[in-house]
């Protein structure tokens, strides 16, 4: 990393607009900042970390924006730097009240922005800056890929505030794991690690599945086996793995050849009571079927007997078959006389009724008169019968003139509905345009209404959050109040502590003199007069201790301080949006006002459509309705004369049917009046004919009955059966004869005799031994099929085991490999002497040589007194180890904890660590290279001599091409730096002067 320059705007105590130029700066690889105190030397640094992160350095809870700045000015930083290669041009504008743009009175807030140019040259050479990120995210991934270091990270090595300078050198095992392993990208060593923890997991979690699927056959297996089969090993158990693989593939087979055993000795039973259900089956059908024959012979007999006693009684049926065959014979004869009488008899009845309702001028007429009587009524019929057409159009007239008036009527009816609906259409249509427009008055209100309800919503909100942001604010000044006190009081206590023990310093070294041995002071072996500590003096660990509170009770302050800057932001942020200190009761109030009027407004708005659509169904209705009165006009004048027309019609039929009518109602009643009377006449004269056709009919059945053995017709009728009945006695007499006949050769058959010939057979003896033996054989093949499926189960269930089996096995030996390497790596195993991470091991070589190369400066630095050892002793209560450091004291031969140093050797010590850590990780491949390096005071802390020697450590950077930027208020330095940037404070600001020149 190497910067370029740096510009910026209204940023902290830099009031206008100020450039750094860093490779003019850096033109003897060493410069210093120096001026007023609070003048804004660590503020450029901030600006830098800004530039690169979006925020300052982490320990600062810095303003950004300057309270002196114009407020039209923007607060903006501008960075110029070469990473990996790349040089790039970034520009942050934070978060920021601004003016707007129409009215400068009114501040609105002005949104982070980051832009991010990289320097491109064309193919003639020539260069620019083309954009390449405008967001925070996407800049801040790319800046970090490129960089290599999180922010805390580049502020431990590249850019090192006050107070933190020494954060490397005390840091514990892992926090310099984390920093050296993005510095040296020994990532993929941890990833490895990580891999080896991912696949032990994994390989656990299939293992076990694997270890729960055998378990799980083994207990199907041992529910197939049941209770009666005894394994010739222990089952598989859970508590015990080993018994998982071999031994409980070894149990499931010695269960399965037991199985078969058992089925073997199963299916010989089952044979053995299958032959004698066999023997018992053929026994069985021989009783039954002599059974079935002795019974069939009693049963026949039986029936026989039955059949002999119905003999009279088909014989009378005979006899009544054989009259009515006979009788039937007459049949046509006995009906022909039956007819003649029957027509005889009614033809009396005929012209007896007929002549009594004859006309006097027809009741004295003989056959022939009366026939031509009713010849002439028939005559006079059919003329009237030509008239009824004329008739049917009378009615027809007669109907339509009917509907025709109530048409009439209906139409004038429909007329004056509609002229009465189109009178009342005016005053609807007003009344709907009236409420169209209130509609439409309220749309527009509910508009108006919406953007200030929502501003007030977002006011209201903003109003609770600056409510509760002020009491937050409120316990957060108790707090910084307490701590600030809590620090005031640390940093006296370890000042008063420090003071004490410098003072006490004579005593301290006196208490670690020997007799015999040099003092570490002036050389001598002899302490005639060593000097005594007071009462109470203090110890080093008393000062440690001292120093320890006071870090604690400084980070607690600062953290008071970042948590109430940051409450106050919000607040502020929130007064603004709430738009000034309105009370939160009052914009409630104002918010409930704003939603009725909305709600009102919106319940009339709703009535526009609902108004719209009635109005144009009200323009509708007119139309249909004057379309509906010029159509009735229309058709009522049509209908008028068509009635007209009709009545003139029906009027001529009228007159002309009169005369046919002769007294009826209609020509029909005169037809059926004319037609009656000729068939009275005609009936009259048929009843003379009858009497002959009688007397001959009945000589003739007379002869015939005596012919066929009756004394009269009338016997030989009654002896006469319906088809049906003869036809059912016929079949009833065959049906016996063939019945005894069949009875009788049945008991002649030679097998029937043979069986009825033996002893009774014994069936239910013979039905017992047979479900004795069937289920016998039932049992025993109920058993042998459960010996097969279980034999056919266990078989499945020992493949299948031993399927799983083959898959656990291979589980099990990845398991152990891999738990074995995992533990070596991460130094958890046994085999790892030195419990040393991989990772750990690899930064411990580089660490080695970053403390190779910090020892060739701290040597000069310290006069030769300490030097940095690495240690890879393993850690107490089982922690890492590989990337501790401590410090070998060349005066007392002893190694020292990096926390025993006092300031200034921590001062020297860290820088010398930095910068050789900076040689390293340069020289590294894989690594990023640290071109720049910051140090922000610290000098102060140095006597004269130490302070030379490590300005002539500095100087010596210039010939490895490296850039160190100092910050102090020690004279020496400005005496010794040529170049320098002075900064000067003023009521206005500070500002940037270039010095070029040492200082006399």
């Amino acid at each position: 990393m190497r910067l370029h320059s740096l510009r910026l705007q209204a940023f902290g105590p830099f009031a206008r607009r100020h450039t750094v130029d860093f490779d003019a700066l850096s033109a003897d690889g060493l410069f210093l900042l120096h001026g007023d105190t609070g003048a804004g030397k660590s503020t450029l640094f901030a600006a830098i970390c800004f530039a690169l992160y979006g925020l300052p350095p982490h320990e600062r809870n810095m303003r950004l924006r300057s309270d002196h700045a114009p407020a039209n000015l923007l607060t903006e930083v501008t960075l110029e730097v070469t990473l990996a290669g790349k040089r790039l041009q970034i520009r942050r504008i934070p978060a920021q009240k601004r003016p707007h743009l129409r009215n400068s009175a009114e501040l609105v807030d002005q949104k982070p922005e980051t832009y991010l140019h990289q320097w491109v040259l064309d193919e003639h050479g020539h260069g620019q800056w083309e954009g390449i990120i405008k967001s925070h995210k996407e800049a801040g991934e790319e800046i970090k890929s490129l960089l290599r270091l999180t922010r805390q990270q580049f502020c431990q090595v590249v850019l090192l505030p006050q107070n933190e300078f020494t954060k490397f050198l005390r840091a514990d095992a892992s926090e310099r794991r984390i920093l050296l392993g993005t510095l040296f990208g020994t990532r993929r060593f941890g990833l490895i690690e990580e891999f080896l923890a991912t696949r032990k997991t994994l390989t656990a979690k299939t293992r076990d599945e694997a270890r729960a699927d055998v378990l799980r056959l083994a207990e199907r297996i041992q529910q197939a086996a049941g209770d009666d089969l005894e394994p010739a090993q222990d089952a598989p158990r859970a508590d015990d793995p080993t018994t998982l693989t071999a031994p409980a593939r070894a149990w499931a087979s010695a269960l399965h050849r037991q199985a078969l055993t058992l089925q073997d000795a199963a299916t010989t039973a089952t044979e053995t009571a299958e032959q004698q259900l066999a023997q018992a089956r053929i026994a069985e059908q021989a009783v039954r079927d002599l059974h079935r024959l002795q019974q069939t012979h009693r049963t026949t007999a039986h029936d026989l007997s039955l059949l002999h006693e119905q003999t009279a009684h088909h014989d009378h049926l005979a006899d009544r078959r054989e009259r009515a065959v006979k009788a039937q014979q007459l049949q046509s004869v006995l009906e022909t006389a039956h007819t003649a009488d029957l027509k005889h008899t009614r033809a009396l009845d005929d012209d007896s009724r007929a002549r009594a309702l004859l006309l006097p001028e027809h009741a004295s007429l003989d056959a022939a008169a009366l026939t031509h009587a009713a010849q002439q009524l028939h005559a006079d019929t059919g003329a009237v019968q030509a008239l009824l057409p004329d008739e049917a159009t009378l009615q027809r007239h007669t109907a339509e003139l009917a509907a025709l008036d109530r048409e009439r009527q209906q139409l004038t009816e429909t007329l004056t509905d509609a002229q009465e609906r189109l009178n009342t259409l005016p005053q609807r249509r007003a009344a709907l345009a009236a409420r169209l427009d209130d509609a439409r008055s309220a749309q527009e209100t509910s508009r108006e209404l919406t953007p200030t309800l929502n501003l007030v919503e977002k006011q209201l909100e903003a109003a609770r959050r600056r409510d509760a942001l002020d009491q937050q604010i409120s316990a957060a000044r108790k707090v910084l109040s307490q701590a600030e006190k809590d620090f005031e009081q640390a940093t006296k206590t370890y000042i008063d502590i420090r003071r004490r023990r410098t003072d006490g310093i004579v005593a301290e070294l006196a208490g670690r003199l020997v007799d015999g041995e040099d003092c570490p002071v002036c050389g001598s072996a002899t302490h005639p007069a060593p000097a005594t500590a007071q009462p109470g003096q203090p110890t080093a660990a008393d000062e440690q201790a001292a120093e320890a509170a006071h870090t604690r009770a400084q980070q607690s302050e600062n953290k008071a301080k970042q948590t109430l800057a940051h409450l106050n932001e919000q607040a502020a942020t929130a007064r603004g949006e709430a738009g000034g200190d309105t009370p939160l009761a009052d914009l409630t109030a104002h918010h409930t006002t704003l939603e009725q009027h909305l709600a009102d407004a919106l319940s009339q708005a709703s009535d526009a459509g609902p108004a719209s659509e009635q109005l144009a169904l009200l323009e509708k209705e007119q139309a249909e309705t004057e379309h509906t009165r010029n159509t009735a006009t229309a058709r009522l004048g049509a209908a008028d004369a068509t009635y007209d027309s009709l009545h003139t019609q029906r009027e001529e039929l009228t007159h002309r049917l009169a005369t046919a009518l002769n007294g009826h109602a209609t020509l029909a009643d005169r037809i059926t009046a004319l037609t009656q009377h000729a068939g009275r006449l005609e009936a009259a004269a048929a009843c003379a004919a009858t009497a002959t056709s009688r007397h001959s009919a009945a000589a003739l059945a007379e002869q015939a009955a005596h012919a066929a053995g009756f004394t009269s017709p009338a016997e030989a009728s009654a002896a006469r059966l319906p088809d049906d009945e003869l036809t059912a006695i016929e079949s009833q007499i065959t049906h016996w004869r063939e019945q005894c006949l069949v009875l009788t050769a049945r008991l002649a058959e030679p097998e029937l005799q043979a069986a009825i010939d033996q002893p009774p057979a014994d069936l239910e003896h013979a039905v017992t031994e047979l479900n004795t033996a069937t289920a016998t054989h039932s049992r025993t093949a109920a058993l042998a099929t459960q010996a097969a499926d279980r034999t056919t189960a266990l078989a499945t269930l020992t493949a299948q085991l031993d399927t799983h089996i083959q898959r656990l096995e291979p589980l099990e030996d990845t398991y152990r490999t891999v738990d074995h390497l995992h533990g070596l790596i991460s130094g958890g195993s046994p085999s790892n002497q030195l419990r040393m991470q991989l990772e750990s091991y690899v930064l411990a070589a580089r660490l080695e040589d970053v403390v190779d190369a910090a020892n060739t400066r701290l040597s000069r630095m310290s006069h030769h007194r300490f030097t940095l050892v690495h240690s890879d002793d393993r850690a107490a209560r089982g922690a890492k180890s590989g990337l501790d450091l401590k410090v070998l004291d060349a005066w007392s031969g002893h190694k020292r904890h990096t926390d025993t140093l006092s300031g200034g050797e921590s001062f020297y010590v860290s820088l010398a660590l930095a910068l050789g850590l900076a040689d390293i990780v340069t020289a590294e491949a894989g690594g990023q290279a640290l071109d720049t390096l910051f140090i922000d005071e610290g000098f102060g802390t140095l006597d004269e001599d130490t302070l030379h020697q490590v300005l002539d450590v500095l100087d010596s950077l210039r010939a490895h091409d490296r850039t160190v930027g100092l910050i102090s208020h020690v004279p020496e330095l400005r005496r010794r730096i040529t170049q320098r940037l002075h900064i000067s404070k003023n009521i206005n600001g500070s500002t940037l002067t270039h010095l070029t020149e040492a200082a006399e």
